[in-house]
């Protein structure tokens, strides 16, 4: 099966494009975005994921304002041309590779609707690769990209229209692809012994002249077998960034300290302080005030109905919304979450999000069990 891409010399097997290089049904490859408010009136999310083996394509876009949150939903049969990234009234635009991207919601029966454009400000920056095993077979096998930037258009949600100010509004997009678990659990087989730990945390920031990235994977004992830490210079247009590659871009390595404090009964930090360090014996302190809360489920995230890559038909499209404060934060669907945060590094300030996704035990967090609160 050929496609448009099969025109350009990116191949890596002797095969066409569209055919993937391995069988694995996880095989994913996704586009995320995040947009969030200077003073953390709103936060904003865009999802698109392609399933090769699963033969499915969908999206989401999900809006967190005023205590609420407000989520459209996206499937389809994945089209034969992998450059056709429309679900319904849901469409991406590449208008320039790692440069500005367009998302469009038209009008549907949802009431969700949208047309917003990203402008990066930074070079992109490769995450390394991560890879987890279980005792039986390989779980993750991701490579994810990171740009920074900033987002204008606007949102019609509930009635209303959000206008989203390109001198105010920070974002990031974020690119993976590689092996995650999508669609329906596997059947079948022996049971697993036992299941893995695992806490997430992930925390962009854009400050005045440069944007920061730490993130993070721990298992229950506090061993982290990931970590990413990198700086970007930030440029105010977007013909001034250096290509692919920013030789102004620097990665740390080392172990990133952590002393995250939770809202008791949940797994949800209401401040942290987070070191990032290098081998070399340099540290960045940074603290953590959050602002704002999303609920990645509003993006198919661990979503009962609409999580990434399973089946809703030819072509389906729905709408929902919530109230936080009446939500249960500790149901699997609740407990992803991205927070809008104000950093600080001694006389700095900058603006960005704390992910965090938080199974299992954790001697680190306090977590005594798979899904119990902080006390």
């Amino acid at each position: 099966m050929l496609s448009k891409f099969d025109d350009y010399p990116i191949h890596q097997t002797a095969e066409p494009v569209f055919h993937t290089a391995s069988s694995d049904r996880n095989i994913y490859d996704r586009f995320w975005y995040n947009g969030h408010a200077r003073d953390g009136s709103f936060y904003f999310g865009v999802g698109v994921g392609r399933y090769p083996n699963l033969g499915i394509l969908d999206c989401a876009l999900s809006l967190a304002i005023d205590g609420h949150q407000y989520a459209f939903h996206g499937s389809r049969r994945a089209p034969l041309e992998p450059t056709d990234t429309t679900v319904g009234p849901f469409a991406l635009y590449i208008l320039e590779p790692m440069g500005r991207h367009r998302v469009v919601i038209d009008a549907n029966d949802t009431g969700i609707e949208c047309d917003l454009v990203f402008t990066p400000h930074t070079a992109c920056i490769e995450e390394g690769r991560q890879t987890l095993r279980n005792q039986r077979h390989l779980i993750m096998d991701s490579t994810r990209l990171d740009q920074f930037g900033s987002w204008e258009g606007w949102i019609r949600y509930d009635g209303k229209r959000l206008k989203v100010d390109g001198h105010s509004t920070f974002g990031l997009k974020d690119r993976s692809w590689g092996i995650r678990p999508v669609g329906d659990p596997y059947g079948g087989g022996a049971p697993l012994a036992e299941f893995q730990a695992i806490h997430f945390n992930w925390m962009p920031i854009h400050w005045e002249d440069e944007c920061s990235l730490a993130g993070w994977f721990e298992d229950g004992t506090g061993n982290q077998w990931h970590t990413d830490q990198c700086f970007l210079p930030r440029y105010e247009k977007m013909e001034d960034i250096p290509g692919t590659n920013d030789p102004g871009s620097y990665i740390w390595q080392g172990r990133v300290q952590h002393n995250i404090t939770m809202i008791p009964g949940t797994r949800r930090a209401a401040s942290a302080v987070v070191t990032m360090q290098d081998r070399s014996g340099e540290l960045m302190e940074v603290s953590l005030e959050p602002v704002l809360v999303h609920r990645m489920k509003g993006l198919g995230y661990q979503h009962p109905v609409w999580g990434h890559g399973k089946w809703q038909g030819e072509l389906a499209i729905a709408g929902e919304s919530w109230k936080d404060s009446e939500l249960d934060p500790l149901a699997l669907e609740n407990i992803h979450i991205q927070q809008i945060v104000r950093a600080t590094c001694g006389d700095r300030v900058g603006h960005g999000v704390f992910e965090q996704l938080h199974i299992g035990p954790s001697t680190t967090l306090g977590f005594a069990d798979w899904f119990d609160g902080a006390s």
